[in-house]
């Protein structure tokens, strides 16, 4: 299917920080995300979790198996727009990569330990790992990946950061938070498919570890609507079935307003190009209804999920190992990789170390060095 003319077209992309040849057989952004696929930092992702710590269960999401199905809505809706499908992949992919081992608890805690240090951010982290931290060609550091990735990944930035990120590379993928432009069509809709994958697996690993009962979730409009519509349907239905047919209901729906909503935003605004996008308020969009829905939804999981008492308690104990290794790095050098140590920013090469863990090597690495056993 050809592109829409206000999709990102590989042919002329804003190109990459190193000048390389063309690939002979494969766009910019399928060569994108074929770097992010070969990363080491994306096979890390199997062991760094979402609300769930890994020895919880071996079924419960993780950061690769929703970039996974980021990945999975991004190309059916990009497919339908006529949106470019490999760069939504690549963005998807790659979105996640900086995050910390324990997930939010672990972004807060890097966070608090870098205050006065340039404090950090897991979106900046993901595009610092696709620049820097990647260690695998010859030539640069990183995986030196196309303007429209990069940009992808970078979904939000600080004002602060964005300024140091300008200064270091002029009109570049930070420029958009300094003059009030959007991303590509591309990057806006991995960020609304990075929502509905994670409001829809969460209601899933909740109930499946019983903290959430399915009968509770009969308090949100959005699911009530489509549990009532599979128990129409399919009286008997109940359990895991009950629950997975009311969730495919509901992905499906919301999959086919963001296209509905999305194509009418853009019959509407008529952008010529993929820089007449930038300037629009964004294109790729929920309904109003749906966004409305789609927030009392997050606001549910926040307060029966991500605040339960057992999810609570195990945040508190994952907080403590990261600080606690933070304070080691920080004090004794001779802990970290010897390619860590020699830097001039000790705070910021422990905040990268730390980053780069999974949840079972973070555990390990702390109770190597304090002989504690927190979980």
């Amino acid at each position: 299917m050809p592109l829409a003319r206000y999709a990102c077209d590989p042919l002329n992309s804003r190109g990459r920080r190193f000048a390389e040849p063309p690939a002979p057989t494969r766009s910019e952004y399928q060569r994108d995300r074929d770097r992010i696929v070969h990363s080491t930092a994306f096979r890390r992702l199997v062991y760094k979790t979402q609300v769930f710590l890994n020895h919880e269960g071996d079924l419960f999401r993780t950061r690769l198996t929703h970039s996974l199905e980021v990945a999975q809505l991004g190309r059916s809706i990009a497919r339908t727009l006529q949106l470019d499908e490999d760069l939504v992949e690549a963005i998807a992919l790659a979105h996640d990569l900086g995050h910390t081992p324990f997930g939010h608890a672990g972004q807060d805690v890097l966070d608090e330990c870098m205050r006065g240090h340039g404090g950090f951010e897991h979106n900046l982290q993901s595009l610092r790992v696709v620049d820097r931290l990647e260690q695998r060609y010859p030539a640069f550091d990183g995986l030196n990946l196309s303007f429209e990735t990069r940009e992808g990944i970078l979904k939000h930035c600080s004002k602060r950061n964005a300024q140091l990120l300008e200064v270091a590379e002029p009109g570049g993928v930070a420029a958009r938070f300094l003059c009030g432009q959007q991303p590509g069509l591309e990057a806006q809709l991995c960020n609304l498919a990075d929502e509905v994958a994670y409001n829809a697996h969460d209601i899933d690993d909740g109930v499946r570890s019983g903290l959430i009962e399915l009968e509770q979730l009969e308090e949100v409009p959005l699911v009530q609507r489509y549990l009532r519509q599979a128990l129409a349907e399919f009286a008997q239905l109940k359990g895991k079935r009950l629950l997975f047919e009311t969730i495919r209901r509901m992905l499906s729906e919301q999959v086919y307003d963001i296209i509905k909503a999305s194509q009418t935003a853009l019959d509407a605004a008529a952008p010529a190009d993929v820089e007449a996008v930038r300037s629009q308020a964004p294109l790729v969009s929920f309904s109003p209804e749906m966004r409305a829905a789609s927030t009392e939804l997050k606001r549910f999981l926040f307060a029966k999920l991500y605040r339960h008492p057992q999810v609570q308690e195990t945040r508190l104990r994952a907080e403590q190992v990261l600080r606690e290794l933070f304070e080691i790095y920080i004090n004794d050098s001779t802990q970290l990789p010897a390619d860590r140590s020699q830097t001039d920013d000790a705070h910021r090469a422990c905040a990268d170390y730390i980053a780069g863990m999974t949840d079972r090597f973070a555990l390990r690495e702390h109770q190597r060095l304090t002989g504690k056993q927190l979980f």
